[in-house]
Order: C-alpha cells, then sequence, then structure tokens
C-alpha cells in the first residue's frame, strides 16, 4: 500500500484589512463576502499544503469596543475579551466558508491564547490600528470622549492599542494535535489572545497583539515550510504613494533592515518575513487573491536568506 505523501505546512496569515476591506461599512454582509474571497484562496492553498490560518481583527476588535460603549450599564469589556469574541466570529465564519468549498476536509476554529510581557513597551507606546477609520474632527472628539489614543492611518485616522509581541503559544499541542489529523486549522486569530502568567496561572492583558508577529511564532513552533502574509497590497513596496513606487519581487532580511516601513500596516508584516527567513523558512507577503501564486513566487514579496 502506498503512503500518501506528507504535504508541507503552510502557515497563512490573513489580514483583518483582507477580510474587511479599507473603508467599507463593518457589516456582517461586508465582512462575509470577503471571507468567501479568502476561503477561495486557502482552499486551492489546502490543496497543495497542510494549512494553519491565523486572521487579524483590527476592524473587528475596533467595531466590538464601540459597540460595547453604547451600553453603559455595565463596564466595557476588556480588549482581550473583544478579541476572544472577535476570534471566535471570525473564526466561525472562515470555517463554514471553507468546509462549503471543501466538504471532504475538517475544518477547526480554535481559540487560542498567547502569553505577553505585561511590561512590553509597547504598552505605554500604542501601535495596533483598530475599529473604522475616521476624519480629524471624528477622531479628535472620540479621542477627548474614550481617553483613546489616534494615530495616522494614510489619509485617514484611527484609533491604536497597546500590542506587545507574542512570546509563546499556549494552546501549540492543541493545533499541532489537529493538523497532525490532516485538518486545516484556523488559530491565533486577532494574534491569539493575549494573557500573562501569575501565581495563580494565566489572565488577559488589554491589548491586540498583531497577527503577523504571532504568525511567524506559530511557523517557527510548527517548523513550517512557508509563511504566507496575504494583505490588501499585492507586494512590498518601496517609496509608497510616491511617483517611485516600486514593487520588492525578492529580498532578504539585510535588504529590508535597510528601509522603513509604516508600524501600523506594512512594517510588522516586513518584520515578521524578515524574523521567519532568519530562522530558515521562506516567508511570502502578497494580495489575498494571489495566495497560491505568491507561494509559486509568481506575485507578491518572498523573503528568504
Amino acid at each position: 500500500m502506498n503512503t500518501p505523501t506528507k504535504k508541507s505546512t503552510a502557515v497563512v496569515a490573513l489580514g483583518g484589512n483582507a477580510l474587511l476591506r479599507r473603508g467599507d461599512a463593518p457589516s456582517f454582509t461586508n465582512q462575509l463576502a470577503n471571507i468567501k474571497i479568502a476561503a477561495k484562496a486557502i482552499a486551492e492553498i489546502a490543496k497543495e499544503y497542510q494549512v494553519a490560518i491565523v486572521h487579524g481583527n483590527g476592524p473587528q476588535v475596533g467595531l466590538l469596543a464601540l459597540q460595547n460603549l453604547a451600553y453603559d450599564k455595565v463596564q466595557p469589556y476588556p480588549l482581550d475579551v473583544l478579541g476572544a469574541e472577535s476570534e471566535g466570529m471570525i473564526g466561525y465564519m472562515l470555517a463554514q466558508e471553507l468546509q462549503n468549498l471543501m466538504p471532504d476536509t475538517e475544518v477547526s476554529s480554535l481559540l487560542t491564547r498567547i502569553e505577553v510581557d505585561p511590561n512590553d513597551p509597547s504598552m505605554l507606546d500604542p501601535t495596533k490600528f483598530v475599529g473604522p477609520v475616521y476624519n480629524e474632527e471624528e477622531a479628535g472628539i472620540l479621542a477627548e470622549a474614550n481617553n483613546w489614543t489616534m494615530k495616522r492611518d494614510g489619509e485617514f485616522v484611527r484609533r491604536v492599542v497597546p500590542s506587545p509581541k507574542p512570546l509563546n503559544i499556549i494552546d501549540k499541542k492543541s493545533i499541532e494535535t489537529l493538523l497532525g489529523a490532516g485538518e486545516i486549522v484556523i488559530c491565533c486569530g486577532g494574534g491569539g489572545i493575549p494573557v500573562r502568567k501569575t501565581d495563580y496561572g494565566y489572565t488577559g492583558v488589554e491589548g491586540v497583539i498583531d497577527k503577523d508577529l504571532a504568525a511567524t511564532l506559530l511557523a517557527k513552533q510548527l517548523n513550517a515550510d512557508k509563511l504566507l502574509i496575504l494583505t490588501d497590497a499585492d507586494a512590498v513596496y518601496l517609496d509608497w504613494g510616491t511617483e517611485n513606487q516600486r514593487a520588492l519581487r525578492a529580498a532578504t532580511p539585510a535588504q529590508l533592515s535597510e528601509y522603513q516601513f509604516p508600524a501600523g500596516s506594512m512594517g510588522p508584516k516586513v518584520e515578521a518575513a524578515a524574523d521567519f527567513a532568519q530562522f530558515g523558512g521562506r516567508a511570502y507577503i502578497g494580495a489575498l487573491e494571489e495566495g497560491l501564486d505568491v507561494l509559486a513566487e509568481k506575485a507578491g514579496t518572498c523573503v528568504s536568506v
């Protein structure tokens, strides 16, 4: 009897803005339409790779925070709880659409806790964009009313929250078990639920982990072959937004270190890709609809040593 060939493992990171396009109304209908596109792209990848999916949640967790403020009879829920809510919502939607496309493949969505340092420098200097975009006047009113920190995101302004670096995936064994059983696994959603270790066990931390850094940690802890970061940009660009903008099709971590990329958007993706490449894998950044072509190095940006 022939033993089936073991597939290579790819960790696929989906940006929150790829699931809810920048400027779109954050409705269920809009998210479902984009998730259908994402599921179709991932289904093609899953034919050739064993896939673990990590997704962002910036727009979604920000919307939950706004909805959270609407009912003032109780204290607002902390960010780690809202992160878990968004992880469950997006995970459910992705799992259902993938299962519809691949009825013979099992798909699991796992709430994932990730340990962080509660004294991480980002706790004092928030950089993670969450929620919808605003104009200057709207942003000023919301910042004053809710004690939020706001920063520019391209031509718009958005809320930023602490984004501590991920240190350890607490639920890694469960992820490995599900992957070993041949399932597509949706995990570390929204970068995972940030928790810290105490004398009594783990407790939540007010923040949102960057999903690209969480995906890199997952890829390293799984010894994955490839890390694929899918977003609403088709590649890494130099001089973005100028007449001289140009796509990088291949780069080494050393080459990438010579350039500056925006901290709230492409910066973490480049950092994550370079980190995984230095670990010994191959990392890719590209457009959601071109996922398989990006992995085949026909599109996007490839980062390797």
